[in-house]
C-alpha cells in the first residue's frame, strides 16, 4: 500500500496545484451558474432564457474545442492556463462592477457565460494535458479520478454557496467569492513548476487539426470512446435539467426536497470518483467507461419512473457513481489512446463531443413539453441505451 498510486500522487506537488486549479473553477462555474441562473429568472420570468444561460457554457465546446486543442500546442501550456484564469477572473471583476454601478443587464449575463465557457473548454487540452505529464501515464488513471472527485466536490458546495450568497449580498457578492477564489487559482497557477513547452515544428493550426482528425478516424479506440462520449452527452447528461421539475411534479416534493434529491447525483459522484482513485487499476478502464455509461442510462430510466422519492433519490446515487467512472476514464482513455505530441489535439476533439450535450437538452426540453418531464426522461434514456447498441461494433474494443 506504501507504493500505491494514491500515495504517490501525494509526492507530487503540481499535480495537487493543478488539481487545485479545477477545483476552485468548478466550484466558481457552479456557483455563478446558480447565481446567474435565478437573477435572470427574476428578470426574464424565462425559464428558456435561464436555460440559455447554461446553453452559452457549453456552446464554445462544441464550436471552438478542436482549435483550442490545436492551437493549445503552440504555446507554453502553463502560461495559457495562466490567462484563462486571468481571463475568467477579470470577467467576474467587470460583472461585480457592474452591478454595483446598477448597470448590469442580462446580455452582460449572457455575455460572460460565453466568455467563460471559452475558458471551461480548454481544460481538457490545456490543464488535464499537464497534469497528464506531470503524474505520467501510469497514474493517469487515479489522477483524473481525483481531479473528478473534486468537480463532483464543487456540484455539492457550489450550489449552496451560490444560494447563500443571493440570499445575504445579491449576486455582487458571488461575483466577489469568484474574484477571491481566482486569486488563490492564479496563485496555484504561478508556483506550478512543471513546464510543456510548445510543440516543436508547430504549423498552421488547420492543418495540425487535419492531422488529429486523421489519427481520430484511424485510430478504432478513439473512435470508440469518443462515439460512446457523444451518446452520454446527448442521451444522458441533459437529463439533469430535468430533476427539479420531476421533484416537483412527479414525486411532490417542495424546494428543500428537490434540493436534497438534486444533491444526491452529486454525491454519488463524489464517492464513485473516491472509489476509483482508490482501487482502479489499468486493466479495468475500458470496462469502467462502457459500464459507466449503460448503467447510468438504466439509472435514467429508473429515476424516471418511479414514485417513490427515496427510490428516485437511490437512482440518483446510481447515475452519480456511474457517471464518475465514465467521466474519470473518459479524458484517461483518450490521454493513453493519443501520441504525446497530438494529446492536445486529441483532447480538443473530446471536448467537442462534450459539447453535443446542447443537443440533448434541446432535444429533452422539447420532447418534455410534449409528453411530461418523466415520460420524456424515461425516453431518452431507452434511447441512449439502443444507441450503445447500434454502436456496439465501434466501441467493443474500447
Amino acid at each position: 500500500m506504501s507504493n500505491s498510486p494514491f500515495r504517490r500522487m501525494i509526492a507530487a506537488p503540481d499535480f495537487w496545484r493543478l488539481w487545485y486549479v479545477g477545483l476552485i473553477v468548478s466550484t466558481v462555474r457552479w456557483i455563478e451558474t446558480i447565481a446567474v441562473g435565478v437573477v435572470v429568472y427574476q428578470r426574464t420570468d424565462s425559464a428558456f432564457i435561464v436555460s440559455m444561460m447554461t446553453m452559452l457554457r457549453l456552446l464554445p465546446m462544441g464550436l471552438f474545442g478542436v482549435f483550442l486543442g490545436a492551437l493549445a500546442e503552440r504555446f507554453d501550456r502553463a502560461r495559457t492556463l495562466l490567462a484563462v484564469v486571468l481571463l475568467m477572473g477579470g470577467t467576474s471583476v467587470v460583472l461585480a462592477i457592474l452591478d454595483q454601478a446598477g448597470q448590469l443587464e442580462v446580455w452582460h449575463l449572457a455575455l460572460a457565460s460565453f466568455i467563460n465557457g471559452c475558458g471551461w473548454c480548454t481544460d481538457n487540452p490545456v490543464r488535464r494535458v499537464m497534469i497528464g505529464e506531470v503524474v505520467g501515464r501510469e497514474q493517469m488513471g487515479t489522477a483524473m479520478s481525483l481531479d473528478v472527485g473534486a468537480s463532483n466536490a464543487s456540484r455539492m458546495i457550489g450550489p449552496v454557496v451560490g444560494g447563500l450568497l443571493l440570499v445575504k449580498t445579491g449576486i455582487q457578492g458571488a461575483f466577489i467569492l469568484s474574484v477571491l477564489m481566482y486569486g488563490t487559482a492564479l496563485l496555484a497557477v504561478l508556483t506550478v513548476q512543471s513546464r510543456i513547452p510548445r510543440a516543436a515544428g508547430s504549423g498552421a493550426v488547420l492543418a495540425r487539426i487535419a492531422e488529429g482528425l486523421a489519427l481520430v478516424r484511424s485510430n478504432k479506440r478513439l473512435v470508440g470512446i469518443l462515439i460512446v462520449t457523444v451518446i452520454y452527452n446527448i442521451f444522458g447528461w441533459p437529463f439533469t435539467g430535468m430533476i427539479p421539475v420531476i421533484g416537483r411534479d412527479r414525486l411532490y416534493l417542495g424546494p428543500e426536497g428537490v434540493g436534497l434529491l438534486a444533491t444526491m447525483d452529486g454525491v454519488g459522484a463524489f464517492f464513485g470518483a473516491l472509489l476509483a482513485a482508490l482501487w482502479l487499476s489499468p486493466r479495468w478502464y475500458g470496462r469502467t467507461y462502457l459500464g459507466g455509461v449503460i448503467i447510468y442510462m438504466i439509472a435514467v430510466v429508473m429515476f424516471a419512473l418511479v414514485q417513490s422519492p427515496l427510490l428516485a433519490g437511490a437512482a440518483l446515487l446510481l447515475t452519480g457513481v456511474a457517471g464518475a467512472g465514465f467521466a474519470t476514464m473518459q479524458a484517461t482513455l483518450v490521454y493513453l489512446a493519443s501520441p504525446p505530441e497530438m494529446r492536445s489535439r486529441i483532447l480538443g476533439v473530446l471536448t467537442v463531443c462534450i459539447g453535443t450535450g446542447p443537443i440533448g437538452f434541446v432535444w429533452l426540453g422539447l420532447l418534455a413539453d410534449r409528453i411530461g418531464s418523466h415520460n420524456a426522461t424515461a425516453v431518452t434514456g431507452v434511447f441512449g441505451l439502443l444507441a450503445m447498441t447500434v454502436t456496439w461494433r465501434w466501441w467493443k474494443d474500447v
